[in-house]
């Protein structure tokens, strides 16, 4: 089968893999959408500490059911429309012991800790398959990244009486826009790029702030009264972001990070205990997080053609990494069509 494999930093290609073979706990899916996200540029880039290459990427998946194995159970037959739980488990670590899952010490994610889904074929536990209803394999590719996005807002543990503001409107920061904005919060959303925050606005962001022209304090200040954000929910991953999500939340906020910073991060620890702020970390989802950014696209309301940025087919995956890693800030997704 047809696979994608990033090779070493800055080169990929297509190669032949052979056809997994399904257990009697597993599901045989073809791959139909898989997208390109954040973690593969970084992989690309050769910025990705947990990845020993090479690897094939991928963990944001829109699939069919080709065939089940004797111990499935019967809500998942051959042809349903599916997206899949890309992490893993142990089962035995504190945070699995905790419930929590998603935040497993030992959790191997498709595409970074192990082979992942830019291929034809793919199997996987059963426990991991998550049909997705009426949605299309194409829009089911966008669940997992806006699913991250919707966890973080339930870490922040948001409110209708809450000003939140969202650092970074990738697909993550999105998602965390359109959660505070279900969760009637006042919604802030920050980036660089007016096109994104333009999207951020019809995805349900009232105020926008420009990071790179606008003095950030002083309209933090404005749109707050004086008092800043309750909830700042950091979703770039950079030095500077982190510190100014530190910065810029109220007094007894709380500040939920999701991206990775790259580099050492220098805080004035004064804040920390000035403000008593709450500082916690989010990462990957939760299957309710999944279940309610289904419950989401399912009203139509999402403009899904206007997240996709490029659509590729497998051949052309290099050239639109390359073109991603040179402009990274105008693009939202990169979808890979397998059909």
């Amino acid at each position: 089968m047809k696979a994608i494999q990033i090779v070493e930093p800055s080169v990929m290609k297509v190669i032949e893999m052979a056809d997994p073979q399904m257990g009697d706990e597993e599901v045989l899916l073809r791959m139909e959408y898989v997208g390109f996200c954040g973690s593969d540029l970084n992989t690309y880039r050769g910025a990705n500490p947990m990845v020993k290459m090479p690897v094939v990427p991928g963990h944001e998946v829109g699939a069919s059911i080709v065939r089940v194995g004797k111990n499935v159970p019967a809500s998942l037959t051959p042809g349903m429309t599916v997206t899949v739980n890309p992490y893993t488990n142990c089962g035995k670590c504190a945070s699995c012991r905790n419930d929590r899952v998603n935040a497993c010490q030992n959790n191997e994610t498709l595409g970074v800790q192990r082979w992942g889904a830019m291929r034809e074929y793919l199997c996987l536990p059963w426990t991991k398959i998550i049909p997705v209803g009426s949605l299309s394999s194409r829009t089911s590719a966008l669940i997992e990244p806006m699913s991250v996005g919707f966890h973080a807002v339930n870490r922040a543990q948001v409110t209708d009486i809450d000003v939140v503001m969202v650092i970074g409107c990738g697909m993550v920061g999105m998602g965390a826009v359109v959660r505070a904005a279900q969760r009637g919060a006042i919604v802030i959303a920050a980036d660089i790029d007016d096109e994104k925050l333009a999207l951020a606005r019809e995805m349900g962001a009232k105020y926008t702030v420009n990071t790179m022209s606008d003095d950030v304090q002083v309209c933090l200040q404005e749109i707050t009264d004086g008092f800043g954000p309750d909830v700042v929910i950091e979703a770039v991953g950079s030095p500077v972001t982190y510190r100014m999500a530190v910065d810029e939340v109220a007094f007894t906020g709380r500040v939920v990070c999701i991206g990775y910073a790259k580099s050492e991060v220098s805080f004035q620890t004064k804040y920390f205990v000035q403000k008593e702020l709450d500082i916690r970390g989010s990462r990957n989802a939760q299957p309710s997080d999944f279940r309610a950014v289904i419950r989401y696209l399912e009203k139509g309301t999402c403009p899904v053609d206007r997240l996709i940025s490029n659509e590729v087919k497998p051949e052309e995956a290099s050239a639109a990494m390359q073109q991603w890693a040179e402009n990274p800030g105008k693009v939202f997704r990169i979808l890979v069509n397998f059909r």
